[in-house]
């Protein structure tokens, strides 16, 4: 698991925070459904992006269209208030999936 962190903050706009994760195996529906579930339990704007596409991982199907494979690298973004909780979860859930 290689994870890393990039917070940004604006005063005058709502939080925003992002990190890294290297995939430990595919990103089926299994993971994806748990990032689905987590993701809608958020007010920030989440979004997962990896080989230049992102998604809202709200939708399971969204998040497995994505086609991330191990070893590859996705981001999770999230801009509000709950952004770094957002992002610290779904990040959790993409570095432990099996």
């Amino acid at each position: 698991m290689s994870t890393s962190s990039n917070p940004t903050t604006s005063t005058t706009a709502a939080p925003k925070h992002e990190m890294t994760v290297v995939l430990p195996s595919n990103l089926h529906a299994r993971p994806a459904g748990q990032l689905a579930r987590a993701a809608a339990t958020f007010t920030s704007a989440i979004q997962l992006e990896y080989a230049d596409r992102t998604v809202n991982p709200t939708g399971v199907l969204a998040v497995m269209g994505l086609g991330a494979t191990v070893g590859s690298t996705v981001t999770v973004r999230a801009e509000g208030h709950d952004a770094e909780q957002a992002v610290t979860a779904l990040a959790q859930i993409l570095a432990t999936a099996e």
